[in-house]
């Protein structure tokens, strides 16, 4: 069964991946071009005098990888510019931070132009990360579906697909946000990089321990009062965390506020577009593998064979 939930969860994510990557086209790439033309232009220079060092007490965060340069391309879907190539799909979300900082080229320049960036670079960009994330929600659905839930699969999808957003999307892009191209300085990618995945590491090893502790405290308090304090522990770990980690506010004072603010919608929306897809897909994939036996009360984990 693990092996049938697997290979339906990568279907599931070439699906949302498919979804993710149209909605970055049209809404992502805008303002990516838009941002590059400002690298490009004749004040670029300046902005590189005037950007500074990160202000005093920010150390500096990151490019997403999901782009955050993250690990996934740069896509809307995958996470900033984090150090990853410039193609928006953002994974995990920010994919985008695309190269904010000088000899990033664009253009005629690049070894790849944005007319392939733009097009096929995001499509593989994007579909790979989600393929990816696909395989690694089925996992941990089998993983939970029985032993920490008997809700039916439909369900437990719907919820695991909006935990996982929240964990490994939102609450790192709260933090550390996706940067457009022409925002970051080069000297802090890897300081930027190492922040923002450490913060989504935190932030994904504190919901498991805080999850453990719910399920645990269900058996003594009940179910309901079990999550809250489940969903309390994470909140409190992850606010405290935020607060003392460094901030890294890198963005010119001449950059259009308007464009930033694009460029970060894009990057949350294409996430939003890829989790609630995967969801929805794989719970429609789940509940046919699973049928009858899916556990309604009954405790039964899901059957592991091989």
């Amino acid at each position: 069964m693990m092996r049938t939930l697997l290979v339906r969860g990568m279907l599931a994510g070439l699906a949302a991946g498919l979804l993710a990557t149209v909605f970055a086209f049209f809404v992502g790439e805008p303002p990516v071009d838009t941002a590059i033309g400002l690298e490009d232009s004749p004040s670029t220079e300046s902005h590189a005098d005037t950007r500074g060092e990160a202000r005093p007490g920010h150390s500096a965060p990151h490019d997403d990888t999901a782009s955050h340069g993250h690990s996934a391309p740069h896509d809307h879907s995958a996470p900033h510019d984090h150090a990853a190539p410039h193609d928006h799909a953002e994974s995990s979300g920010h994919a985008a931070e695309s190269g904010a900082t000088s000899g990033h080229a664009h253009g005629d320049d690049a070894l790849v132009g944005r007319g392939v960036q733009s097009t096929f670079g995001l499509l593989t960009g994007v579909t790979g990360y989600a393929v990816a994330v696909g395989g690694l929600f089925a996992i941990a659905f089998a993983v939970l579906q029985g032993r920490v839930t008997t809700l039916p699969p439909r369900v437990s999808a719907a919820l695991l697909a909006a935990g996982g957003f929240t964990v490994v999307v939102l609450v790192p892009f709260l933090k550390y946000p996706a940067n457009p191209p022409a925002v970051g300085q080069a000297g802090t990618i890897e300081d930027r990089t190492a922040l923002y995945f450490g913060f989504l590491a935190l932030s994904v090893v504190a919901a498991i321990l805080a999850m453990a502790a719910g399920r645990a405290a269900a058996d003594r308090v009940g179910a309901a009062s079990g999550g809250l304090l489940g969903v309390g522990a994470y909140v409190t770990v992850m606010a405290v965390a935020g607060a003392l980690l460094p901030a890294v506010d890198e963005v010119p004072n001449d950059f259009p506020g308007s464009l930033l603010w694009d460029f970060r919608l894009a990057s949350l929306g294409t996430q939003v577009v890829l989790w609630g897809a995967l969801g929805v897909t794989f719970a429609v994939l789940a509940e046919k593998a699973l049928g009858s036996r899916a556990p309604q009360g009954t405790g039964g984990p899901v059957a592991v064979r091989q």
